[in-house]
């Protein structure tokens, strides 16, 4: 990866959480930086990446560019109220997003995803961009109507809450290079297990969506939790079955953030439909839940994303996964409710990026030897397809 696109993704991706905490200096009624603080680091940013490491080129193709300005301006477009482009931009975001699915797959229905020969990786990889296509394709219906028409009115479906949305494919394509740093699975019981998490995290999240949409506490409850047991067993396979890279510090611990966005998921279900549900209770919770989803898991898998071609890394890993821990868990969340903590967050968010987009060289050599003997004994641990 470029030099240029790193800092561009750096400034994208502190600008994002810096978003997070404006409204410290602008009040969300004079002016809401919500939007780019989701736009800025789940679409821009985990979208370019995602084009990026599809296509698998040295530097960002001319496809990958014209995604991320036509990102940028859908973000702008959104954020500012001017609802007329963001009809046409979001079309032609998806359009290019299927160009690249198509020419990295091969076919244009998605048949794959339903054969057992095809790997768990694969799938996974190829459902981040068939999520991010249709996410951007029912945008266009979704901002009509919202706004325009209002044929539906359905309290729970938000602009913003739908915006959301652009956060699964991140995961999903995290969720790829995992599965791709397992050994390949010698039981007939593995295979089935990772095949069963496939469908489960893609379903599940699914038919959850649809049952906040109609307000089924009991269903929200039993999906979510279905949802963590199965993000555990992912933590299990992964522990057993992950190769020994330095990849894998990052990638366990974005797998730890994504269980405690799931605990914190149930919890805010559990809350709001009880008598405690004020902002004194549900806001601090909500805003845990969101570092911790966006800035915890779905950033452990852009950078290793980032990174794929580089590891191992001149990067002592402990270090920087406790500097990652303390920004996410401590700092955004204070940061939201003190202005001088926000300050700090950004500070060490910015700091952390740095270290994990420009360092360069190798661990040691036993590090790098135990990396060659990893991919020799299986060569489908660098790459996702």
């Amino acid at each position: 990866m470029s030099w240029q696109l790193k800092t561009i993704l750096l400034i994208m991706m502190t600008t994002a959480l810096a978003c997070g905490f404006l409204h410290h200096l602008v009040p969300p009624s004079v002016l809401n930086f919500e939007r780019l603080h989701i736009f800025l680091f789940n679409l821009c940013s985990g979208g370019t990446l995602l084009v990026y490491f599809t296509e698998g080129k040295p530097s960002l193709s001319h496809r990958g560019q014209a995604f991320l300005i036509l990102a940028l301006a859908f973000a702008l477009c959104a954020f500012f109220h001017w609802y007329v482009p963001t009809l046409i931009i979001p079309l032609l975001l998806a359009a290019l997003i299927e160009q690249v699915r198509v020419d990295h797959f091969g076919s244009r229905f998605p048949r794959a995803l339903f054969s057992p020969r095809e790997p768990v990786p694969r799938k996974f990889h190829q459902a981040a961009l068939l999520c991010l296509s249709l996410g951007l394709s029912f945008s266009s219906p979704v901002i009509l109507n919202s706004v325009y028409l209002q044929w539906f009115a359905i309290e729970k479906l938000k602009l913003d809450t739908f915006f959301l949305g652009f956060s699964f494919p991140i995961s999903l394509i995290s969720m790829s290079v995992i599965f791709t740093l397992m050994k390949r699975e010698a039981v007939r019981l593995t295979a089935l297990l990772k095949e069963a998490a496939f469908w489960i995290i893609n379903l599940g999240v699914i038919v959850f969506f649809g049952f906040i949409l109609a307000g089924l506490f009991a269903s929200q409850v039993a999906i979510a939790t279905l949802l963590f047991l199965t993000v555990g067993l992912i933590l299990y396979l992964y522990w057993y079955e992950g190769m020994p890279l330095q990849q894998k510090a990052f990638l366990t611990s974005g797998i730890l953030f994504l269980l405690i966005t799931s605990i914190t998921g149930i919890a805010y279900i559990l809350l709001s439909f009880s008598s405690y549900y004020t902002p004194e209770h549900s806001v601090p919770l909500l805003r845990l839940h969101a570092f911790t989803a966006l800035y915890g898991w779905n950033l452990s898998g852009l950078a290793v994303i980032s990174r794929h071609g580089d590891f191992p890394l001149k990067l002592h890993s402990r270090p920087v996964i406790l500097l990652h821990w303390l920004t996410v868990l401590v700092l955004c969340p204070l940061g939201y409710f003190f202005p001088w903590v926000a300050i700090l967050a950004v500070l060490a968010y910015g700091g952390l990026l740095i270290r994990l987009f420009f360092n360069k060289g190798t661990v040691d050599r036993q590090l790098t030897a135990v990396q060659q003997a990893a991919l020799a004994t299986d060569p489908a641990a660098n790459r996702t397809n």
